[in-house]
Formats: C-alpha cells, sequence, structure tokens
C-alpha cells in the first residue's frame, strides 16, 4: 500500500506530547484562510512512499513515543492511515491526527475507512483552522474552535471527550 505525502518529520516536538514521528499527508479539500501548512493541499503535489518505508521508522528511534498524521488532510487517505496507526499502536506509540472535519462530520458520514482511523487514535485534533481564532496559548492546535478529543474514551461513551494533559 502506497501514501501520498508532503513529508515526514522524524523527531516532532509540537505535534502532540514527547518526541513523536509526524507524517503529513498530501493534499486538503478545506484550503483554511492562513493555513499553517498551504503546500500541502495540492493532491497531485508530495510524493508517494511505500508504507513499509514510513513502518521502519517505526520504533527506530527510542525517544520517539508517538505518532502524529497531520497535512494536508489524513482523512483524504484513511485506509493507509489507518495502517499505519495500527503499527504504531503495536510498537506502544500513542496515535494523534489532526483533521479540519469535526468529529460531528466525520461520525455523521459513517464512513467505513474514516471510522477505522477513528478506532487507531488516541487524541483526536478536530476542526478547521480559523484564523480569527488564532491564538498562541492554545495546547498543541492553532485555533480555539478546534479541540483535543480522546478518541477511546469519546468511542466508549458515545459523547465528545476532552483529552487532559498530564499536570506536571
Amino acid at each position: 500500500m502506497q501514501l501520498r505525502i508532503a513529508g515526514i518529520e522524524t523527531e516532532s516536538i509540537v505535534d502532540g506530547p514527547g518526541y513523536r514521528l509526524a507524517v503529513f499527508a498530501q493534499g486538503c479539500p478545506h484550503h483554511c484562510p492562513e493555513c499553517h501548512n498551504p503546500e500541502t493541499h495540492d493532491f497531485e503535489g508530495g510524493r508517494m512512499i511505500d508504507m513499509e518505508e514510513i513502518s521502519a521508522l517505526l520504533g527506530g528511534n527510542p525517544l520517539v513515543r508517538g505518532l502524529t498524521l497531520s497535512g494536508g488532510e489524513p482523512m483524504m487517505q484513511p485506509l493507509p492511515m489507518a495502517q499505519l496507526a495500527a503499527q504504531a499502536k503495536a510498537k506502544g506509540m500513542n496515535v494523534w491526527c489532526y483533521t479540519g472535519f469535526t468529529l460531528e462530520q466525520l461520525l455523521q458520514e459513517g464512513r467505513e475507512d474514516r471510522m477505522a482511523l477513528l478506532r487507531e487514535v488516541d487524541v483526536l485534533v478536530d476542526g478547521p483552522y480559523l484564523a480569527a481564532e488564532r491564538s498562541l496559548h492554545l495546547l498543541y492546535r492553532g485555533s480555539k474552535n478546534q479541540r483535543l478529543i480522546d478518541m477511546p474514551a469519546t468511542l466508549a461513551s458515545g459523547s465528545v471527550t476532552l483529552y487532559e494533559p498530564p499536570q506536571w
């Protein structure tokens, strides 16, 4: 299986807690004004990569404890993203996913391929980036409308449960 990516960051410290492997999907339908990654919008841009090449990076660095799926829009390639997330979880890594869709939109459409990805995600950062709600004081997100959602708790309870970061 292949994935179209914009890039990979092997030691990200801004896309979730701790050191993370961040995979940036190529292609995004949202085109949020003032997007942080506008070069990821073109569905024909970036490059194709074999899943095995990305999988080989999982667990390769003992300091990297998580996988972040970002973009572009990971929900536009949900099956390879779900496969990658499952492989990360099998190695004891936590999985975060950024999407411009809201969780409610994803659940309402009920696409099984996107649900497969949601079931593998520990924290979903949902909602489009809104420049009018931009804040530099938010943890792991760019605008106030975006939520950090604890996906296992949300799927188990049937209602949105927000992620609570550890207090140091």
